[in-house]
């Protein structure tokens, strides 16, 4: 051994352990890269993972961007220019002209000349609702037949109309002399009541509002029948409801009436509920056989595509020029001679105060029994037609 030094074997076991050492230096710094690498790997997997939701958001939000901007533009409404809506009427008149079984949807677009409401125009129903605002109820003991309804009376008077099948509750086709037959009032009609309980129906036509305590799911109008003492009903069919009335729905005649159409003319309607009733487009027939469609209205509709003619201007005017080229008068309307007068069940003593709608009169002068409530042109609407039934996600009740 030298002197102050190491032995061989200390010298060898130094040596060890120096290696010893710096195995373990290199194996911690291979952990701490390990480490590192998946660290940095999960980071990157996550920063991959945002980014692909922050993609996702940006797509998600495109899409509802364009979406909106779609349904923007089919709430938008359109016209067509005086010479380009001329040409399109004649084109129309040619049809109504040579169809063999012409018939007519309408909609609440052809009311609203009437001061009535329609539910997806700018100011609809629907359409206030969904931006929270209340609907305050119309006169609607002042609204009368429209230019379009004295219209369609006269086309089918001259037998070029065989049915009219209506999403309207206003009873304005009535109204306008189109005979009962040829009505399919599929919403039903606000100035019939019915009891259920007599075999069959009876009906109450009456001269005011009969809605007035009813709503969806909810539709006993607080009458009685004078037959068999039975609750009366409204035949009101809301939104989400399913109507089984006979009359005044009168979906057999409407059924039959588009099985045999070649032709059909809608008016003032979004089509958004029509094109749920598959009867009512022969979908069954192959597409080369199914009738002919004509559309008017302001709006997108969702059957524009299917279309043979699509005229965006309002119905009276439509009408006007159609019957000018026609050739046909349109009758003027004359509330002395509206049906309803006739057709109407007077209350029975005790009942004068069964409602507070104000009556029809044959004369602005003439007042009528059970006028007692106070005129409701301004109060927001409780029940009724124009009531808790147009609210989305309404409460469901049990009918009555």
């Amino acid at each position: 051994m030298a002197a102050g030094g190491l032995s061989r074997s200390e010298r060898k076991a130094a040596e060890r352990v120096r290696r010893l050492r710096e195995e373990q230096q290199r194996e911690r710094l291979r952990q701490v890269s390990r480490i590192l690498r998946k660290a940095a790997a999960e980071r990157s997997a996550e920063e991959g993972r945002l980014l692909a939701e922050s993609e996702d958001l940006v797509t998600e939000l495109q899409g509802r961007s364009r979406r909106r901007e779609g349904l923007k533009r089919r709430q938008e409404e359109v016209c067509d220019d005086p010479e380009e809506l001329r040409r399109k009427v004649r084109e129309l008149a040619v049809a109504v002209r040579n169809a063999k079984h012409l018939v007519v949807y309408t909609g609440a677009g052809i009311s609203t000349a009437a001061s009535i409401p329609d539910y997806r125009g700018p100011n609809g129903v629907w359409t206030l609702l969904q931006k929270g605002r209340n609907v305050s109820a119309a006169d609607l003991s002042e609204a009368e037949p429209t230019l379009t309804h004295m219209s369609i009376a006269r086309l089918h008077e001259q037998k070029l109309v065989q049915h009219v099948v209506s999403q309207n509750c206003d009873g304005l086709h009535l109204r306008s002399g189109l005979p009962r037959t040829a009505i399919s009032e599929l919403h039903g009609n606000m100035h019939i009541e019915v009891c259920t309980s007599c075999i069959p129906n009876r009906e109450y036509v009456r001269v005011f509002d009969v809605t007035e305590r009813t709503a969806l799911h909810r539709h006993q109008t607080g009458r009685t029948c004078h037959k068999c003492g039975a609750q009366l009903r409204d035949t009101i069919v809301h939104f989400g409801e399913r109507g089984t009335l006979g009359q005044p729905l009168n979906w057999e005649a409407a059924t039959e009436a588009a099985s045999k159409a070649d032709t059909i003319l809608c008016l003032g309607s979004s089509l958004k509920v029509l094109k749920k009733y598959p009867r009512l487009w022969c979908m069954t027939k192959p597409p080369n056989r199914r009738p002919k469609l004509y559309i008017v209205n302001l709006q997108w509709t969702p059957k524009d595509d299917w279309a043979a003619l699509k005229l965006h201007g309002k119905c009276d005017d439509v009408m006007q020029l159609l019957m000018d080229e026609l050739g046909l008068e349109i009758p003027l309307y004359n509330r002395w001679q509206d049906p309803i007068f006739s057709l109407a069940t007077p209350l029975r003593a005790g009942e004068e105060g069964s409602h507070s709608r104000k009556s029809l009169c044959r004369s602005r002068e003439e007042a009528q029994p059970g006028d007692r409530g106070a005129p409701l042109t301004s109060a927001p609407i409780l029940g009724g037609w124009f009531g808790r039934g147009c609210a989305k996600r309404a409460k469901r009740k049990k009918a009555t």
